[in-house]
């Protein structure tokens, strides 16, 4: 079983979370921001991942906190999930629409953690979620998950551009966890 569940609790944050790389897509998603929510929901299903995230958080103070450890604890499932690696694709790539959007996500379960993100949006906020906060999503996703991902979108509506970023994603990661046989995917024989 290709599955983590993972909890994390600080000072700011309680972050309660199970994944299973192999499921139908469904999930159960609450943290108080509704379209961060919505977001987690399209990952889930677009990635056919069954999820549930139960987490809270001073959202009193903002959503940045939540935001970020929900991001650290995808992160740490999915490389927990993964596990040693062996059979999967590694590579993975997408390129979604959405109206006028357009997300292309590209990346690499290789342990090598970079991000690469292209991506501007001329709203401060989409629903309760701040914008600048969706950068800062992935950069936590990524070092925690240890993968590379190279992310751009263009168009001019947020929540479309934010939307296609997170369904490419959800394809690009679905590709590069399926089994395409056995051994390791490098000339090193680890990753």
């Amino acid at each position: 079983m290709r599955n983590a569940k993972i909890a994390r609790t600080t000072k700011e944050t309680d972050i309660r979370m199970e994944l299973d790389l192999d499921g139908k897509g469904s999930s159960e998603i609450n943290t108080g921001i509704g379209f961060f929510d919505h977001m987690l929901t399209s990952f889930a299903r677009h990635g056919n991942f069954d999820l549930k995230i139960d987490a809270t958080g001073d959202l009193i103070v903002d959503e940045h906190h939540l935001i970020e450890d929900t991001a650290i604890v995808l992160g740490q499932a999915i490389a927990k999930a993964i596990g040693d690696k062996d059979g999967i694709a590694r590579f993975g790539e997408a390129r979604i629409p959405m109206d006028e959007a357009l997300a292309d996500v590209v990346l690499d379960l290789g342990g090598r953690t970079y991000l690469v993100m292209n991506a501007d949006f001329g709203s401060p906020r989409v629903g309760e979620m701040n914008t600048q906060l969706v950068r800062h999503f992935f950069e936590s996703l990524t070092e925690n998950a240890k993968m590379n991902l190279h992310a751009t979108v263009t168009g001019y509506n947020d929540h479309h551009k934010i939307e296609a970023l997170f369904k490419a994603f959800a394809y690009a990661l679905r590709r590069a966890v399926k089994i395409e046989g056995e051994g390791i995917k490098s000339t090193k024989g680890v990753l």
